[in-house]
């Protein structure tokens, strides 16, 4: 799990980088988890339905997503026409593995009728057995937009499933998945860290174990609401350029920690668990980045059968309104 290429600094790789993308019309899309190396030289930086609308919105024939599987190929979903590389097959997803279309369609069949919104963290098969998708930071408006008197099978998140519950008042079948390492971090004593830190806000993301925990004392008054904070990923960069404090406990995947630092060298950022680490994301590699771009592997592709349907629940999310995520153009990348 390389951070760094063995033999090159950050400035030779990066314009290694660069050549080879403007070589093949590509644009570079990184996630906010990813290795910093690879965050520092993508044209983009976000969650990833934002640079998934990025891909469709662009000008070059080739898009290079540095994320997981499920991520490049919603980026297909919506730019079908394009050529989309994954720079690793074996960057997969624990929460987009915990239900299948096969599972789904069995759920259906116990509920005919209901509506089933699927989280954006699944994979193309279950996104065509779906109605519509949402992504953390706009899954409450989805459900919303849904008739109350309408049954809902929300999937497959359990911790964004039970966020979305309190956030509508809206009682729902919720898939038990997880992402593995969001379950992993645990409430622990949330009250004591922000007592003991009283100039600090807590920064967390919907999928946490935690979260549970934190709406529970929010909604007892057991932690102060205005320094507790439940955002996607995207949703905590814009929370920190923006906030007047200058130190935040952050709660998700530690990859954020890099776009956090960057967007406010001047502020603080300490995670609630530093071992809190995708080894998925962390496949997307410097040395296999530029495989990719060299060789054009690998080639994700779509059945059009399931592409169809499954943009068609993608499209539905998007109609309701433009998501809370947020993207980044690349930078400090190297010196020109």
């Amino acid at each position: 799990m390389a951070e760094t290429h063995p033999t090159m600094t950050f400035d030779e790789w990066a314009h290694e980088v660069r050549r080879l993308a403007e070589e093949r019309d590509a644009v570079i899309l990184a996630h906010n988890y990813q290795v910093p190396w690879i965050q520092d030289v993508a044209h983009h930086v976000g969650d990833s339905l934002a640079l998934s609308r990025i891909a469709a919105d662009t000008d070059a024939s080739t898009i290079v997503f540095c994320g997981v599987h499920f991520m490049a190929e919603t980026a297909k979903l919506l730019s079908p026409d394009k050529t989309v590389l994954i720079p690793s097959l074996e960057a997969g997803c624990s929460l987009a593995a915990s239900i299948d279309a096969e599972q789904l369609r069995a759920w259906k069949a116990e509920h005919p009728g209901a509506t089933v919104v699927a989280y954006v963290n699944t994979s193309a098969e279950v996104k065509a057995e779906s109605d519509i998708c949402c992504t953390s930071s706009n899954a409450a408006d989805v459900v919303a937009s849904i008739p109350e008197e309408q049954e809902i099978l929300f999937l497959p998140d359990q911790f964004l499933g039970a966020h979305v519950e309190r956030q509508t008042g809206r009682k729902m079948h919720i898939w038990m998945g997880e992402c593995h390492v969001h379950a992993g971090i645990q409430p622990g004593d949330l009250k004591a860290k922000l007592a003991a830190d009283p100039d600090a806000e807590l920064l967390v993301h919907p999928e946490c174990g935690c979260t549970t925990n934190v709406m529970w004392l929010l909604g007892e008054g057991e932690l102060p609401a205005d320094r507790t904070k439940v955002l996607s990923t995207g949703g905590m960069v814009t929370e920190a350029e923006a906030s007047p404090r200058q130190r935040f406990l952050v709660a998700t995947e530690t990859g954020i920690l890099h776009q956090l630092r960057r967007a406010r060298p001047d502020k603080e950022f300490v995670p609630i668990d530093g071992k809190a680490e995708c080894k998925y994301m962390k496949m997307i590699t410097p040395e296999n980045l530029v495989t990719s771009l060299r060789d054009g592997i690998f080639d994700i592709d779509v059945p059009p059968a399931i592409a169809e349907r499954a943009r068609a629940a993608v499209e539905r999310m998007i109609a309701i309104g433009p998501t809370a995520g947020r993207t980044v153009p690349a930078g400090p990348v190297f010196s020109e």
